[in-house]
């Protein structure tokens, strides 16, 4: 193999954009917490854009290649270093043969991500490698095999992309302003001034946070009167409001159905800003319509060259 864990990380998987189509049996979606990163670090690399990758938390996992590879980091900034020197991420890097990669600190965020170059040496469930509550295990390997058509591309994509370009697609994922949310079925059953509160006040993301959900730390919110809610389809980006006023936001490895108050839908362009923001960041959330919400994916979208 080629790919050796040295050292267990907190919470490190395999992530791809997910497996979707089987809600309805009970199963999951998964898939990468912050895509847009995930997206550039294999982008830079000439992978296909929603290739798996590996998605690490701090204290990150330890690596030890044992042949050469292209590899891309993006995301979190944990300070990589490559035989105890630091690299840049964002950035491709070749590694040679017993090359050992470490992360050294959280400096900005708290997800990263290290793309291979090429395909990954791994069967897939149902059309998916993304890990689901378990996570890398000391000693596991992995093997990713490069072609002819990812080496082309990625020689096509360095012509293309300049250093401002990646600063570009990379800022907005670290930039403040409001998290935009689309009002969903339970946001007129809570009382006006809860509404009122919502808007006006910030929240923090609480030490819990998981990728099953992150709670949001802040001003209790109530319902006009104690209401009964149907279980019905959640998505990532789901606010929900629990029977104790908190706010919980599900990420990617949320439940399939839930029965909580539904108040909104976070749009998927500010999910992955969400997904970054430290327990000390403070967030604000902005109405939104779902017009806006497709506007603003489809300017995401155009930076990127999609490859299948």
């Amino acid at each position: 193999m080629a790919i050796q864990i040295i050292k267990k990380g907190i919470a490190d998987t395999i992530q791809d954009i997910g497996r979707y189509g089987y809600q309805h049996l009970g199963i999951q979606a998964n898939g990468y917490l912050d895509y847009q990163s995930a997206r550039l670090a294999n982008y830079i690399l000439g992978n296909s854009v929603n290739a798996p990758v590996f998605e690490i938390h701090f204290p990150a996992s330890s690596f030890c290649f044992t042949r050469n590879y292209t590899i891309c980091i993006s995301g979190a900034n944990f300070v990589p270093l490559l035989n105890e020197k630091s690299i840049a991420i964002n950035t491709a890097i070749e590694v040679k043969q017993n090359d050992i990669l470490q992360f050294l600190k959280p400096l900005e965020g708290r997800i990263a991500y290290i793309a291979i170059q090429g395909t990954i040496k791994e069967d897939s469930w149902l059309n998916s490698h993304s890990y689901f509550a378990n996570s890398i295990q000391k000693d596991a390997q992995f093997e990713w095999e490069v072609s002819t058509e990812i080496s082309n591309q990625f020689l096509k994509n360095s012509e293309l992309l300049s250093s401002e370009i990646i600063n570009e697609m990379h800022s907005p994922i670290f930039s403040s302003g409001p998290i935009q949310f689309i009002p969903g079925p339970a946001w007129n059953d809570l009382t006006e001034a809860s509404q009122k509160l919502f808007l006006s006040t910030e929240y923090h993301i609480g030490m819990q946070a998981n990728r099953m959900g992150y709670p949001l730390k802040g001003a209790l919110l109530q319902l006009n009167k104690p209401n009964q809610y149907l279980s019905a389809a959640v998505t990532r980006g789901t606010l929900q409001l629990l029977p104790n006023g908190e706010l919980m936001v599900l990420m990617a490895d949320h439940q399939t159905i839930g029965g909580y108050a539904n108040l909104g839908q976070i749009i998927l362009v500010d999910l992955p800003r969400l997904a970054q923001a430290s327990n000390q960041t403070s967030i604000h959330f902005m109405e939104t319509t779902i017009d806006t919400a497709h506007k603003l994916y489809q300017q995401i979208e155009k930076k990127f060259i999609h490859r299948s």
